[in-house]
């Protein structure tokens, strides 16, 4: 009990800090998009070179930090004598060169980068995300050093700087934003000056710089010892590499899909990237919110189970947290299909933003909607896979989700017309991470022997019931409000509110009657974090 309470606490202390960074990464977002200009070719080649170090890194060890480092640290906290903490030392040190070897690689590499991302960018437009990207490739390398820093700290219990980290970073990309302005630069890549360029560029890498140098402080503070070990033997790296080979399958999948993603939103036109890419990080800051949170707390407590060999924890673990998840973010999903057109008018309707942008990221803020729960329930089981130091299988899975999702997004480009193109990249997503998850729950039932499925089905059948209810009385505000106001932030603002609070009412008095008991639960946890907040 007392496990599971210190689990709780930690969930509810990481989705408060979570919530709080990702409220100021869109505040990042909206600022940056005021300044440069939603749907303009400045915005789009920023978010295609600051894309890049992302993607090197993932593709490199970032995909493995769940699946093999975590488990890894776990296990080495358990069985070596000094709670693996030389283990930790030597394993920073290898990715630590390892990743200022790729970093170096990679700004070699960047017009080819840019041009496999961005096939639709006129010359100037790829010119400037050159130039940007070599900027930004650097943080690969402080990526990985925060992340394996973070995850060190997450085996010893300390939960709160990694989570509370992102906060600085988007905290001086908007002090960044503010200065470009007062500077005096605009939304045309022609008129941009290279002291202007200097600002955006190396101010958003030191964003970066600032989020690792906090939980290195942090890990230093917690007794941890930062000492290089040169020597990499002890570490396993034939056991790293061969678990490793198949997280890299995995994350060359999942990259695949966000490159054709990428490169079908560029094919949309101006603006086309910037949409997709705003869009997905609202859609992003619920399921950071809820599913990262107890991804990030339940990970070391089922790798523990798994070295047990105790299934039946593992099972009651996995199942509580997509239940949880699911009753969380379904009411969430009907909001942004159904409120999409007015959150991007109050997100991002803003400074120098395009109307028609505006429009067209509303419309794919909607659509990503449907791919909510899906993506969060296939995002936790594989956690399950990762625990038992399975790689393989959900590398395999994750191919097949790849396969669907970027099939959907070519006919996307193939069918719609150019300028709605962008919109059917989300309904792949939604399309292929249901595929995802109906096979990650199939194999997974095999290897635990149970997967608790009815108890599963059920939940999501009356989630789906309340959720559906929730959006089609919110729907139906919407429809009452629009004709009433003048379109703008306040008519967005008016309608969000009503239909917001209709379809919570809705969505609470269907889960009760149809005796959702996890919503009970999830109102339980709200309440105690408030308590003892």
């Amino acid at each position: 009990m007392a496990q599971r309470g210190s689990v709780g606490r930690a969930g509810r202390g990481m989705a408060v800090a979570t919530l709080v960074s990702r409220v100021a990464g869109f505040v990042r977002l909206v600022v940056l998009a005021s300044a440069l200009g939603l749907g303009s070719r400045l915005l789009d080649g920023y978010n295609v070179a600051n894309t890049l170090p992302n993607a090197v890194y993932e593709l490199v060890v970032g995909g493995a930090m769940a699946s093999v480092v975590v488990p890894l640290l776990a296990r080495a906290a358990v069985t070596e004598p000094d709670d693996g903490v030389v283990y930790a030392q030597r394993l920073l040190t290898l990715l630590f060169y390892v990743l200022a070897a790729v970093t170096v690689a990679a700004m070699v590499s960047a017009p080819w980068l840019v041009r496999v991302y961005a096939p639709g960018f006129a010359d100037e437009e790829l010119a400037l995300a050159v130039v940007f990207s070599r900027f930004f490739l650097p943080q690969i390398l402080f990526y990985g050093v925060s992340a394996t820093a973070g995850a060190v700290l997450n085996i010893r219990g300390r939960f709160a700087a990694p989570m509370w980290a992102p906060l600085v970073n988007s905290v001086i990309v908007i002090a960044v934003s503010v200065v470009y302005l007062l500077v005096g630069g605009g939304t045309s890549i022609d008129a941009l000056t290279g002291p202007q360029l200097l600002v955006l560029a190396v101010g958003t890498t030191g964003g970066v710089v600032g989020q690792t140098a906090l939980v290195v402080w942090a890990l230093a503070r917690s007794g941890f010892v930062l000492r290089p070990r040169l020597d990499p033997r002890g570490i396993g790296i034939r056991r790293i590499g061969r678990l490793g080979g198949w997280v890299l399958v995995s994350v060359v999948a999942a990259q695949v899909l966000i490159v054709a993603a990428t490169r079908v939103a560029s094919i949309g036109g101006p603006g086309g990237i910037s949409a997709y890419q705003n869009a997905f990080a609202v859609f992003q800051m619920p399921f950071a919110v809820v599913a990262v949170s107890v991804m990030t707390a339940i990970l070391p407590r089922l790798s523990r189970h798994a070295v047990r060999r105790d299934h039946a924890r593992m099972t009651e673990d996995l199942s509580r947290a997509v239940r949880l998840a699911v009753v969380a973010l379904a009411p969430v999903a009907a909001a942004m299909l159904v409120l999409g057109p007015q959150l991007a008018t109050l997100l991002f309707a803003h400074g120098r933003s395009a109307p028609p942008a505006v429009a067209l990221l509303g419309a794919v803020v909607a659509a990503f909607g449907v791919a909510l729960v899906p993506f969060t329930g296939y995002m936790i089981l594989q956690r399950g896979f990762y625990a038992l130091q399975d790689t393989r299988t959900p590398a395999l899975i994750t191919v097949g989700v790849t396969v669907v999702g970027v099939g959907g997004c070519f006919a996307a480009a193939w069918v719609l017309p150019r300028a709605d193109i962008v919109v059917g990249v989300p309904l792949a997503y939604a399309v292929a991470y249901t595929a995802g998850l109906v096979a990650a729950a199939a194999v997974l039932r095999r290897r635990l022997g149970r997967i608790d499925g009815r108890r599963l089905v059920s939940t999501h059948v009356r989630v789906g019931v309340a959720a559906g209810l929730a959006g089609g009385c919110a729907a139906v505000a919407v429809l009452v409000c629009t004709p009433l106001l003048t379109p703008g932030f306040g008519a967005a603002l008016v309608t969000s509110a009503a239909a917001g609070v209709v379809g919570v009412v809705v969505y609470v008095v269907a889960g009760r009657m149809m005796r959702l008991t996890e919503l009970r639960q999830l109102v339980f946890v709200a309440l105690a974090g408030i308590r003892t907040s």
